[in-house]
Order: structure tokens, then sequence, then C-alpha cells
């Protein structure tokens, strides 16, 4: 899939502000820090799509894009850790689960997960969560180029282990890299699998 048009839409701080559910949508969302804006960008070909930053808890809002006039890309508040304060994390949980749990146009979640250190239970809780809602989703590894690749098959084997105590059936995963642009053939290539036709 070619992103040939990308187009920045709008950015809302609660759900009930969004606009009404049309085209079909794909959110990205991990950990603080996981470096979704810059999978984001990269996925996008674009360098400044989203904003990056090395200080967690920069996305703030729901923020969608346009891609091709068929779709939209919409990009999420991380969880977990971040600079803010409890008041400001408690809103953007109760903003990003209203829109996980409502969003009608709502396709597949990419839940980013970082490879480069050991599995952590906020990740796990969100998979979870995810499942019993029964919300489409895939996992995304990011910083492929971090780690070796024996590193990188154990990261998210024991990733998927942790899963497995859940799970009987493990979602789709992708090891991606902003940097080499690992993994992201594939990834659009899930995006134009899952559109509909």
């Amino acid at each position: 899939m070619d992103f040939t048009s990308v187009v920045y839409s709008d950015s809302f701080s609660k759900v009930e502000d969004c606009p009404p559910a049309g085209k079909p949508e794909f959110a990205f969302i991990g950990r603080s820090n996981v470096g979704k804006s810059s999978l984001i960008n990269a996925l996008c070909e674009r360098k400044a799509l989203a904003f990056t930053s090395s200080q967690p808890g920069k996305t703030q809002s729901i923020n969608f894009y346009t891609i091709n006039d068929a779709w939209l890309l919409v990009d999420l508040p991380g969880y977990g850790y971040a600079k803010v304060s409890k008041t400001m994390r408690s809103s953007w949980k109760v903003m990003v689960e209203g829109y996980l749990e409502n969003r009608e146009s709502l396709f597949c979640v990419f839940q980013l997960i970082d490879h480069a250190i050991p599995p952590q239970q906020a990740d796990i809780d969100f998979s979870n969560w995810l499942g019993e809602r029964e919300i489409p989703f895939v996992l995304v590894f990011t910083k492929a180029d971090k780690r070796s690749k024996d590193k990188k098959t154990n990261t998210v084997k024991a990733y998927l282990e942790k899963l497995a105590g859940y799970w009987e059936v493990m979602p789709p995963y992708f090891v991606a890299s902003a940097v080499k642009g690992t993994g992201l053939p594939e990834i659009r290539s899930y995006i134009r699998q899952v559109l509909p036709q």
C-alpha cells in the first residue's frame, strides 16, 4: 500500500467531540515513549507528521490523519508512565477507553511494544483489556534496530508466553524499526488486507 496522500484532519481531547464515524479507522497506541510517533512518520513516509519527543506523554489528544482519502490513521495518547499529573493520566484513560470501546468505525488497533526491554505488565494488561472487549488488535514490537536478532526473537517469545496464560490464540504481530524500515511493508500490507474492498 502506498501512502500517496496523508492529510492531518483534526485533534480532539474528548471522544464526544470526534467527528461522526465514517471511513475505516486504524488506531496506534502504546506505552509512553515506545516510539509511536517515529513509527507513524516512517509508516506514512513523512518526516514530521506526528510530533516526536524523548519526553513521554507528548501525544495528549486523539489525532486523526486521512490516508489516501480512504481511511483514517488515529494516533492515541500512550498509557503508562508520562511526565504529567495523575489527573491528566486519568483523563487520557477515560478518553482512550471511550474511543476504543465505542468507536463504530474502528477496524483495528496497533498496540506498540518496546522490544528493547523485558515484557511490561502495563502492556500485558492492555493486551488483555483489548481481548476481553473483543477489540481487533495486532502487536507491533518497535525499535527492531536496537537489539540483535536472537534477542529480538526472545523478546517477542517472552511476551507471547506471557499472553499464553490468558489466550488460546495469539494476536498477529510484527517486528518493526522506524529507523531501518523493518516490518513497515508488512504493516502496510496488513492494512490493505483488512480494508474493505
